[in-house]
C-alpha cells in the first residue's frame, strides 16, 4: 500500500499546476450541469491493427449469468487482488434501474474481501448528495453484503491524463488511492449520451468525483457545466480520463462486463426501457478496450438488437473505443475464450 502511495503522489506531481488550490476541494459537494437474446453466436474478431505490438488479449466469456458464473469467469483472469480491492459498480438509480443485483455479485465480492466503491452523480436524481446516495446503497442492497464508500464523500483529487488532446487531469475521489487493486464491474447497456455504457464509461465517469464528471462531460472545458454540443469531445474525453485510471493503477485492476438486461436505457435512469435482446453473458479481461468491443460484437449479433445498436449508431458510441484505442487505453482486436463446459 505505502508503495502504491508513493507511486501515485509521484504521478500527481507530475500534472501542471496540481499544488494550486484547483487541484484539491473538500465539501465532496455535487455540481449540477446547465442540462440536464435468443442464442447469440460468438463474435468474430478483428483483424490485426498496425498498433498492436503483441499477442490480442484474451476476453473470456460465460453465458452463465449467476454467482457462479460470475466468479468463474473472474477466476479465469488468473489475478490477485491486493490488500484492499475497490469493487467499482453502478449503485443505480432508484426507483427501478436495470443495476446489477447484490445476489448476483455477493460471492465475488466477498471472495476478494472487497469495498463496493462508487462516486456521487452530477445530474441531480437520489445519488447526487453522499447522504442520500448511501441510503440508495442501503436500499439496494449492497450494504447488506460487503463494505461500500463513496469515494468522493470528502471532496475529490487530480490524477494526470497523459498526452490528452481535452484533459490533462481527472478529478477522481479523493479516496481513491485508498484501494491498491480495483476490479471495474459495469453492467453493458445503452446511454442517452454516451451510446453505451461499459467498462470504459465505468472506468471515467464511474471513477470520477461529481466534478469529474463535469469535466468530462463539458470535453475539459468547465468543471461546473457541461456542454451538450461538445459531444464528440465528450465522448474522447472518456477515453482519456479512462487512461488517466489505468496509467494509476497499472495491473492493479481487472474489468468484468454483464450484458443482461440490456436496456437502450443506463442505470443512470429511475424508469429505463425494457430490454429487446435476451441476456448474454459476462466478459472478463484486463484490456477495457476489448472487453467492451467483445460486448459491442455479442450485441450486434443478437437477436432483437435494434433500438440498442440504433442508439449507438447515432450518438456516435463507438467513436469513443477508436479513439481509446488510438491513445493506447487499448486495442479492440481480442482473442475470445469461452470457459462454458
Amino acid at each position: 500500500m505505502k508503495y502504491f502511495k508513493y507511486v501515485f503522489l509521484s504521478m500527481i506531481l507530475l500534472v501542471s499546476g496540481c499544488a494550486s488550490a484547483s487541484s484539491s476541494n473538500t465539501s465532496g459537494a455535487a455540481v449540477s450541469p446547465s442540462s440536464a437474446a435468443a442464442e447469440t453466436a460468438a463474435p468474430s474478431v478483428s483483424p490485426v491493427s498496425s498498433q498492436t505490438a503483441s499477442a490480442d488479449p484474451t476476453v473470456y466469456f460465460t453465458t452463465d449469468i449467476s454467482p457462479e458464473g460470475l466468479v468463474k469467469v473472474y477466476q479465469a483472469l488468473n489475478w490477485t487482488p491486493g490488500e484492499k480491492t475497490g469493487v467499482k459498480l453502478s449503485t443505480g438509480e432508484p426507483p427501478a434501474s436495470n443495476y446489477l443485483r447484490p445476489e448476483l455479485i455477493k460471492d465475488l465480492v466477498q471472495m476478494v474481501n472487497g469495498t463496493i466503491v462508487e462516486c456521487n452523480t452530477a445530474y441531480g436524481g437520489q445519488r447526487a448528495a453522499t447522504a442520500e446516495h448511501y441510503q440508495v446503497a442501503e436500499d439496494h442492497g449492497f450494504t447488506e453484503i460487503a463494505p461500500f464508500q463513496i469515494l468522493d464523500e470528502d471532496g475529490w483529487m487530480e490524477i494526470p491524463v497523459k498526452n490528452g488532446k481535452h484533459l490533462t487531469g481527472d478529478l477522481v475521489g479523493k479516496a481513491f488511492p485508498d484501494y491498491d487493486s480495483y476490479i471495474v464491474l459495469s453492467h453493458f447497456k445503452g446511454h442517452p449520451m454516451a451510446g453505451y455504457g461499459g467498462a470504459i464509461k465505468n472506468m471515467s465517469i464511474g471513477f470520477a468525483s461529481a466534478r469529474g464528471k463535469v469535466r468530462i462531460h463539458a470535453g475539459g472545458t468547465s468543471d461546473t457545466h457541461w456542454h451538450d454540443e461538445l459531444h464528440m469531445e465528450f465522448l474522447e474525453s472518456m477515453a482519456e480520463a479512462a487512461t488517466a485510471v489505468r496509467d494509476a493503477m497499472q495491473d492493479r485492476i481487472v474489468y468484468i462486463n454483464v450484458m443482461n438486461r440490456l436496456s437502450v436505457d443506463c442505470d443512470c435512469s429511475g424508469h429505463p426501457a425494457e430490454p429487446d435482446i435476451h441476456d448474454i453473458g459476462i466478459v472478463a479481461g484486463y484490456d477495457p478496450v476489448a472487453v467492451d468491443q467483445a460486448c459491442i460484437d455479442f450485441v450486434s449479433k443478437a437477436e432483437g438488437n435494434e433500438s440498442l445498436m440504433n442508439r449507438i449508431d447515432q450518438l456516435q458510441g463507438l467513436h469513443t473505443l477508436d479513439y481509446a484505442e488510438e491513445i493506447g487505453l487499448g486495442t479492440k482486436n481480442y482473442k475470445l475464450v469461452t470457459i462454458d463446459d
